[in-house]
């Protein structure tokens, strides 16, 4: 079969049997479309199969990939958790050629870039405290803008999962609800009595009685949504709001949505709770993603060195 034509059923198999998200698939359509159009111009053939796929290939597609100038970031270079990207997509594709028998390369062979990862990026809590008192709760957008900062720093909540709610998802007599992340996992959300609070503060100042938890202002539009989504506010508009009340309250680091979840799980470890729970509350397949956050518990390595090693006389 034609490279091509196997990609779009490995693209198949991650929506129906993996149950992978949209965007997911549409980034390894992306990846792996690329690597088939350069392994043509590598190759030379008018045509690729799984066994014109060779270690030279890779090779060769390796060096292209870190030449890459992407259109879509200004003819910029890729990024080296780009390349990474683009090889995780490459391996779990010959992954399943292999699984059906198909000739290819072996996916051991597709090593990844070794990626240097960021440090977090996280508020404390007297930080989140000063952005939630630049907000004027006088108006519905104020209350809005809220809960929804509230949310996302109790919760830990991707803004995403924000985005995506409505009001029967969220049970604020229990404080407690079902989100589903990353791969169609559901997983459970705690919040604050605080918390609650200002999200039924919002909504009781609503007047109206469509489904999505939060709101965007504007109601300039003649298109009739019958899908539950009119007027449901956007994961930029929730940007926005997170660095217009950062900027107010004098925060100079970047704090975007996800600076509040870091901000969530930062504040756990910092409280004592175990790096297995927080995994957990974050929806973290493997820990290895959680323990970004040892920055924190490192912290405390300096008061359990004196208060347990012998010192000399």
């Amino acid at each position: 079969m034609d490279i091509y034509d196997l990609i779009n059923d490995f693209l198949e198999h991650l929506e129906i049997e993996a149950g992978r998200s949209k965007r997911t698939i549409e980034n390894y359509r992306l990846y792996l479309e690329r690597f088939a159009n350069i392994a043509l111009e590598i190759t030379g053939k008018s045509e690729l199969k799984p066994n014109d796929i060779t270690k030279e290939v890779l090779r060769k597609y390796r060096i292209r990939l870190n030449r890459f100038k992407s259109d879509e970031n200004e003819g910029e270079d890729l990024k080296v958790i780009t390349q990474a990207y683009h090889l995780i997509a490459l391996r779990g594709f010959l992954k399943y050629l292999a699984r059906r028998d198909i000739k290819s390369l072996d996916p051991s062979l597709v090593d990844l870039p070794k990626v240097h990862r960021k440090q977090v990026t996280f508020l404390h809590f007297d930080e989140v405290e000063d952005m939630l008192e630049q907000i004027d709760t006088s108006t519905e957008s104020g209350l809005r803008d809220r809960a929804i900062i509230e949310l996302l720093y109790s919760g830990g909540l991707r803004v995403s999962e924000l985005v995506g709610l409505n009001r029967d998802s969220i049970n604020l007599a229990r404080r407690e609800f079902m989100v589903r992340g990353k791969g169609s996992k559901d997983r459970p959300i705690f919040i604050s009595e605080a918390c609650a609070d200002r999200v039924a503060d919002y909504l009781d100042a609503r007047t109206d009685s469509l489904p999505a938890l939060f709101l965007n202002n504007s109601r300039n539009t003649q298109a009739v949504d019958t899908s539950g989504n009119y007027r449901r506010i956007t994961a930029r508009s929730v940007e926005r709001i997170v660095e217009k009340y950062a900027r107010l309250a004098g925060i100079t680091k970047h704090v975007s949505p996800h600076t509040l979840r870091h901000s969530f799980a930062t504040d756990l470890l910092m409280n004592g709770a175990d790096l297995r729970s927080v995994q957990s509350m974050l929806g973290h397949a493997d820990i290895s993603t959680t323990q970004i956050y040892t920055h924190v518990t490192d912290a405390h390595l300096r008061e359990v060195h004196e208060k347990f090693h012998s010192e000399t006389k």
